[in-house]
């Protein structure tokens, strides 16, 4: 299978399956003399791990990161990073009565038609196992972030889930780690749960949104056409499974705007341009202002669920199926820290095609 590359100068490669010995990423392209750890990339990793919560899969996985290469002495060496991370908790007999059957709503029946071979054992590649290694690599681009871009913040937050909506005027940044659902309103965390135990009861799921917001991005980052930062950042979430759609800044909101409400006005401040508003998201014309970049994804409904569904098996038999397993019931919950894993490997990667290209150089406005 190919394609399991992401990136251009800030690349990684991810390798493995859901329920294989292990799984990891290749990282290259990263600066040398940067300080690593792998206690650093953890903390990331045990923020999208499973079974945190009662409100997630209940596979138990340490995700304990090891670097296996590119790093000497706690600094990076300029050359290719390998990232492992062992599988220990894989059941792969609750897969067994699906090894001839389509899952609907999953990669199954289109995997199979592709290559006509499939790891049916959690979906292979097409699991959401995968994104460990995503945000392993993540933490990578977060530690060289940290050094190249100190004042860069990478959020990622849940506004949506079901029916429920995040109430924006109680908006706190600081609750976002406190609860299970990286939910930015302590106020509304019982009636998520709640509602997300109901859900699970009836042997449902239910999908969700996320936003991530990016502050301190500096101006200048990405290119007009076949390099637009919206594009690569699009491209990023949608890659995140389950993913089925993308916004950036007003998004699809943009359509009921006229043109005086969506342009974001602007004048002169002290210390240069400043914007009225931020419809755009902070990037125009593919190329970031220095405004927060908002980036918005909307995640579908767990499609492994314990309500029988028709579907058909490879004999082309329609049959009832039921999903066994253990399965999350909101799938949006834990793309927050997969989110901002991709945001920080794409604004990296714009960070160093952007130095490659201009040195850094930037036009002036102003006496």
């Amino acid at each position: 299978m190919s394609f399991n590359t992401f990136g251009h100068l800030f690349r990684f490669t991810t390798w493995g399956e859901s329920h294989g010995p292990a799984l990891g990423a290749t990282v290259d392209g990263c600066p040398p003399g940067i300080a690593l750890d792998e206690a650093f990339i953890q903390q990331f990793l045990d923020r999208r791990k499973p079974g945190t919560s009662k409100h997630t899969t209940q596979r138990k996985e340490a995700d304990e990161v090891r670097i296996l290469s590119g790093v000497f002495e706690g600094k990076t060496t300029g050359t290719p990073i390998q990232l492992m991370i062992e599988n220990t908790d894989q059941r792969s007999k609750d897969y067994g009565e699906i090894a001839q059957a389509f899952r609907p709503g999953h990669a199954d029946i289109a995997y199979h038609l592709k290559y006509g071979i499939r790891d049916y054992r959690g979906g292979g590649r097409s699991s959401a196992r995968e994104t460990a290694a995503r945000v392993a690599a993540g933490g990578v681009a977060q530690a060289v972030l940290r050094d190249l871009v100190p004042g860069l913040r990478i959020t990622g937050y849940m506004t949506q889930m079901g029916a429920l909506h995040l109430d924006r005027d109680k908006f706190d940044a600081s609750e976002i780690l406190n609860n299970p659902f990286f939910l930015p309103d302590a106020s509304a965390v019982p009636a998520w749960e709640d509602y997300l135990t109901g859900i699970r009861k009836a042997q449902d799921s239910v999908g969700a949104a996320i936003e991530v917001l990016i502050e301190g991005c500096p101006a200048g980052l990405g290119a007009p056409i076949y390099a637009k930062l919206d594009t690569a950042l699009a491209a990023a979430m949608m890659s995140i499974n389950a993913v089925k759609g993308v916004e950036i800044g007003e998004g699809m909101g943009a359509a009921a705007l006229t043109g005086t409400e969506n342009a974001d006005e602007i004048i002169m401040g002290n210390d240069g341009p400043v914007f009225l508003s931020n419809h755009a998201g902070g990037i125009l014309g593919g190329i970031s202002t220095g405004q927060d970049i908002v980036v918005r994804f909307s995640v579908k409904p767990t499609s492994s669920i314990l309500t029988p569904r028709r579907t058909i098996n490879q004999k082309g038999e329609e049959i009832e199926l039921i999903t066994k397993g253990r399965h999350d019931p909101c799938v949006g919950i834990r793309a927050v820290p997969i989110a901002e894993a991709m945001a920080a490997c794409v604004i990296l990667d714009h960070l160093l095609l952007d130095r490659a290209q201009t040195g850094g150089q930037r036009g002036h406005i102003g006496g």
